[in-house]
């Protein structure tokens, strides 16, 4: 019998599909029992406050990245946010600042939410995994399931009413189905009772500017959700 940890390691592999530091999972795989009981059972039982989850996030070592990160990265913005981003992992400039999309990325993205008449204080902008991986090589499968319990009781904080995935990456992690990015733009999906939708990292976009047709369709499809939640 395989390892668990190896066939974990196996489950979730590069595959460079649109982002160099992004990975998916595995086409009819699904998460090993003992890693979705983690998921499952750990969230119930982190009754931390948001200062106190953001003190734990900081002072993590449940992972091997907390001896390479310099800045551990909680996530920021409004606390009672109706609108919520969420990207894969820091890069090097959100590991040296420790507040996420910072770099180009996030000055793309904030020229999105400008469009569209928001303000980064307005959303809260977090990521999957709360460390930088060393040369943003990809997330193993234990880091996720050591980190994706606090992303889990950040959105019960935060009670978000539209959760946004930035990348393919995030939408497969969370959602943990097996479509192409394509495919899962235009479809609202739910991840722990909120309504989710998945467009293009800004990562992406900068890379390929032909997709920026595409996202402002996606983020005039979310102004539009997210006027209609935040009058509910």
């Amino acid at each position: 019998m395989r390892d668990l940890k190896e066939e974990l390691k196996s489950f979730f592999r590069q595959q460079g599909e649109l982002f160099f530091d992004e990975f998916y999972l595995e086409k009819s795989e699904t998460p090993q029992p003992a890693v979705m009981e983690q998921l499952n059972a750990e969230p119930s039982n982190m009754n931390l406050s948001f200062e106190e989850l953001q003190d734990r996030i900081t002072t993590c070592e449940k992972c091997a990245l907390s001896q390479t990160r310099t800045k551990a990265v909680p996530g920021y913005g409004n606390r009672q946010a109706d609108l919520m981003f969420i990207g894969e992992a820091p890069g090097q400039q959100e590991d040296l600042q420790g507040l996420p999309f910072v770099g180009r990325a996030g000055q793309l993205l904030d020229k999105i939410l400008a469009a569209i008449a928001l303000k980064r204080e307005q959303v809260f902008i977090a990521n999957i995994l709360k460390c930088r991986p060393p040369n943003n090589r990809t997330p193993h499968a234990d880091e996720i399931a050591q980190c994706e319990p606090y992303l889990v009781r950040l959105i019960e904080l935060i009670q978000p009413k539209l959760i946004i995935c930035l990348g393919l990456t995030a939408a497969k992690t969370l959602l943990r189905v097996e479509y192409s990015l394509g495919q899962m733009r235009g479809e609202i999906y739910s991840y722990h009772g909120v309504d989710l939708i998945v467009t293009y990292h800004p990562a992406a976009l900068l890379r390929n500017p032909n997709l920026k047709r595409d996202t402002w369709e996606d983020f005039k499809k979310i102004q539009k959700l997210y006027l209609e939640k935040a009058r509910s």
